[in-house]
């Protein structure tokens, strides 16, 4: 295998940049609702599996979210990960009442930011929040940014409810006040969904993630959150849900039932659905080490519209690593894939990771 080292020598550092961490706190309470019969199966079928299940990946997955030290600076050298820029792990504090979801998010917060203090040159924050509570969770953006934390993510849906309502949007406006982006990262697809796919197995990371963050996406941009909110900046992974690939059709299909009058939700937008990749949306690679699909965004969205993530540690593969290190791009683009277009996106220039208290 293809000898893999931090520092820069290949021209670039590596910056990744949707990798996932959990707290005990956190993890308990996720055992304590599969234990009680939650009523959500997306998230049953993700927590009963890795807080129960015994196999190999479940333990070590569990294992690697926990650590926010040693082992995890082994793996990231071991991968030649100059930088990882970390959240918690899906769905955060989205699945709880709004009480326990704002006490766990801001803990997750402080144990996050103190795991930066001490590793400032290998780790960046990202805010948790919790949606249930929008206006809590505006200030927590604020507090996040006190913090140092330089995004903030942001689970899916909300029981069921996605984000494009109303009532979410302090959410989004104190974010882009702040010039903090918003990572939309995947859960469980929301119950209306699931069935069809949790019934074949398809209801995770192999395709029901994209389907369900794919359509929370679109619903953000139909219903005008980049109208209302034009210098929002938006994160989503695994090269943007599939959502690239679509975007002819789906500009073509939007118009044409705007035009037709075909359903009363669907208002003209200012720009082409896909307008709001060019201006508003950036696409990570996490989990999609595939260069078809990087070139392709290259091509569609533009190079500084693409960013490296591994998904650590649902899929630490540092041969990986050295595939996309090997992608056919010039000297230029491949700098602003693996680090500038995240310093550029994150901020990475300014200072990082201050004291602000709870």
């Amino acid at each position: 295998m293809t000898h893999l080292a931090t520092g820069g020598d290949q021209g670039y550092l590596r910056i990744a940049t949707e990798e996932a961490f959990i707290t005990k706190e956190v993890l308990t309470a996720y055992k304590r609702l599969v234990a009680e019969g939650f009523d959500d199966p997306g998230f049953v079928s993700l927590w009963g599996f890795y807080s129960g299940s015994p196999s190999e990946r479940a333990t070590t997955v569990v294992d690697r979210l926990q650590d926010l030290g040693a082992r995890r600076l082994g793996d990231m050298d071991a991968a030649g990960i100059d930088k990882a820029v970390i959240a918690l792990t899906a769905p955060g504090a989205h699945v709880f009442a709004a009480a326990e979801a704002k006490s766990l998010a801001a803990d997750a917060n402080d144990q996050l930011a103190a795991a930066c203090r001490r590793h400032p040159q290998r780790f960046i924050g990202m805010t948790a929040i919790a949606p249930q509570d929008p206006a809590w969770s505006a200030r927590e953006i604020e507090r996040g940014h006190g913090l140092g934390f330089k995004a903030v993510i942001h689970n899916g849906h909300v029981a069921g409810e996605y984000t494009d309502d109303e009532k979410y949007w302090p959410i989004f406006e104190a974010a882009e006040a702040l010039g903090t982006p918003v990572y939309l990262h995947p859960q469980g697809p929301s119950k209306g969904l699931i069935g069809p796919l949790l019934e074949r197995g398809l209801d995770g990371a192999v395709f029901g993630f994209g389907v369900d963050t794919g359509l929370h996406l679109l619903r953000l941009i139909v219903m005008g959150v980049f109208d209302r909110f034009p210098k929002l900046k938006l994160i989503v992974g695994h090269g943007g849900e599939a959502l690239p690939y679509w975007a002819y059709r789906i500009d073509y299909m939007h118009a044409a039932g705007i035009r037709a009058g075909r359903h009363p939700s669907l208002k003209p937008l200012r720009m082409p659905v896909s307008g709001y990749f060019k201006r508003n949306i950036y696409v990570t690679f996490s989990g999609v080490a595939w260069e078809p699909a990087i070139q392709f965004c290259r091509s569609t969205l533009g190079a500084d519209r693409i960013l490296y993530a591994m998904d650590y540690p649902y899929q630490y593969q540092p041969d990986e690593v050295a595939a996309q290190d090997a992608i056919d791009m010039s000297a230029g683009d491949k700098k602003a894939f693996f680090q500038t277009n995240a310093e550029r996106v994150f901020g990475l220039e300014e200072p990082v990771h201050g004291s602000g208290k709870s």
